[in-house]
């Protein structure tokens, strides 16, 4: 099996955090292909950010999603995960709707920590695009940034630690989440060693998505032929790359 993992940000030490957590839940036998964006946000930040990194995604599945089993968006908004459903025959899992789906197995309550106050209401957004908004607890943001995260000196990565292990407490005491999905690329292989720190499940997005994406390989469900998820129809786009022209230029 083998495991596309995509990065739109162009930032590759987001991209080797990703990398890291999918190692830690790949079968044996699995392989794991991550790509970073190649133009776009350095990190998400914003709705413009997102909308700009949309395209990145479906440049970066268009090139290197052929002779791959699966597709694992390694981006906490699940940029572009229904387009990019449209157009692939394989399965698409984001990391933020299988953190939430994962989590909805072992919690009534969901708390969700991510990077930037901004990026509350986004976040709200997005888990109740996915139905699940009763089921969350609250979302609580740090004012560490992505690149602080990946980016700091070895001597200040335990001081990262504990502001997401603070963080996590909060949604645990003060919403009363039963389980906490760190909703940041940036924060992907954290899980492991906070978990012996926190009375709830704490859930790695990118390990849960890359665990849902080998059970979809396996259960080999067809892709609907019909409806809003059914191929494009093969119209025509210009001004993108010959690789991704070529995806949209599929009928079936």
């Amino acid at each position: 099996m083998k495991l596309l993992l995509v990065n739109p940000n162009l930032t590759q030490a987001v991209t080797d955090a990703v990398l890291a957590a999918a190692r830690s839940r790949a079968a044996p036998g699995t392989e794991l292909v991550a790509v970073t964006g190649r133009f776009g946000p350095a990190v998400i930040g914003s709705r413009a950010e997102n909308a700009l990194a949309q395209h990145g995604v479906l440049d970066l599945v268009a090139q290197h999603a052929p002779g791959c089993d699966a597709v694992v968006l390694g981006v906490s908004l699940d940029t572009a995960l229904w387009a990019c459903r449209e157009l692939l025959d394989i399965p698409v899992v984001g990391m933020t709707e299988a953190g939430l789906l994962c989590g909805a197995t072992v919690a009534t309550r969901i708390g969700l920590l991510t990077n930037g106050a901004r990026m509350g209401p986004l976040y709200r957004e997005l888990v109740q695009s996915y139905d699940l908004g009763e089921r969350l607890a609250g979302v609580e943001t740090l004012t560490l940034t992505p690149q602080q995260m990946v980016g700091a000196p070895q001597e200040a990565q335990q001081a990262v630690l504990e502001a997401v292990l603070a963080g996590a407490r909060t949604l645990v005491e003060r919403d009363g989440a039963e389980a906490v999905l760190l909703a940041g690329a940036a924060m992907a292989s954290m899980a492991d060693a906070l978990q012996p720190r926190l009375p709830v499940p704490l859930l790695d997005g990118v390990g849960c998505a890359v665990a849902l994406a080998q059970a979809l390989v396996g259960l080999r469900l067809p892709r609907a032929r019909v409806g809003s998820v059914s191929p494009t129809g093969g119209r025509a786009v210009q001004g993108v790359s010959p690789a991704l022209t070529a995806l949209f230029g599929r009928s079936a």
